[in-house]
C-alpha cells in the first residue's frame, strides 16, 4: 500500500488486515460530540453500514453481524464517517434514534444508558475508583 496515497489519497483503503480483519470504530453523537461507544467493523459490517445508513458492526462477544437498534430500537443514524490517516480507526458521528446507545440501563430510572461511557475514573488517585 503506498503510504503517500494511504495517508493524503481520496481513496478509502481501510486496513482491515492490522487488526485480523477488524477496525475499531469510536461512536460520536453529532450533536453534542459525546462519544457513545466503541464498537468494531469490518468490511461487511461497513458495507452494511454504508448501504442502511444505520451503524452496523461486527460483535467480538458473539462472532457475527449486528445493526445497533435491531433488538433494542435504539438505532445509530450514520450522519458522516470519518477515518484517521492510517485508514484503520473510524468515527461514525451518528444521531441516536432511540433511548440510548448503550446496552446497560441506569438502575435509578430503568432506561437505556445514553453513552457506555458513564463512569470516570477519580483522578489523581491512589485506588482506581469510578465516580458518577
Amino acid at each position: 500500500m503506498d503510504k503517500k496515497n494511504l495517508e493524503e489519497g481520496s481513496q478509502l483503503m481501510l486496513d482491515f488486515e492490522k487488526r485480523g480483519g477488524l477496525v475499531p470504530a469510536v461512536v460520536q453523537d453529532v450533536t453534542d460530540g459525546r462519544i457513545l461507544m466503541l464498537a468494531y467493523v469490518n468490511a461487511e459490517a461497513m458495507k452494511i453500514s454504508l448501504e442502511k445508513g444505520m451503524a452496523t458492526f461486527w460483535s467480538t462477544s458473539r462472532n457475527e453481524l449486528w445493526t445497533k437498534g435491531e433488538t433494542s430500537g435504539d438505532f445509530l443514524k450514520i450522519v458522516e464517517i470519518l477515518t484517521d490517516c492510517d485508514q484503520d480507526a473510524l468515527i461514525y458521528r451518528v444521531e441516536p434514534q432511540g433511548g440510548g446507545a448503550c446496552h446497560t440501563k441506569d438502575p435509578d430510572t430503568g432506561k437505556t444508558r445514553a453513552t457506555c461511557f458513564y463512569r470516570k475514573l477519580a483522578l489523581p488517585s491512589d485506588e482506581l475508583i469510578f465516580t458518577k
